[in-house]
């Protein structure tokens, strides 16, 4: 059944785990954003995820990390253009 159902919906998660050092494409999929995304954009995502994964409000310290480490990455990307 499982197979079934998953066959209709598709199973479009990211099948891997993190890299060990941050670079566009891992930060885009940590956000769920394309890595060309606007910095405002950048920031109302990460702001949402935080919100979602605070290790206060029972999310992963490690999660959060991440989430903003790819905040940090996208945002750096965004001045040196």
């Amino acid at each position: 059944m499982e197979k079934q159902l998953q066959g209709l919906i598709g199973d479009s998660r990211y099948k891997g785990g993190f890299q060990s050092d941050m670079d566009k494409y891992e930060a885009g999929k940590i956000l769920g954003i394309s890595s060309s995304s606007s910095l405002k954009r950048v920031r109302d995502v990460h702001k949402k995820l935080m919100f979602q994964n605070h290790p206060d409000r029972g999310g992963s310290p490690y999660i959060a990390a991440k989430i903003n480490e790819a905040k940090d990455y996208l945002e750096k990307q965004s001045t040196n253009k």
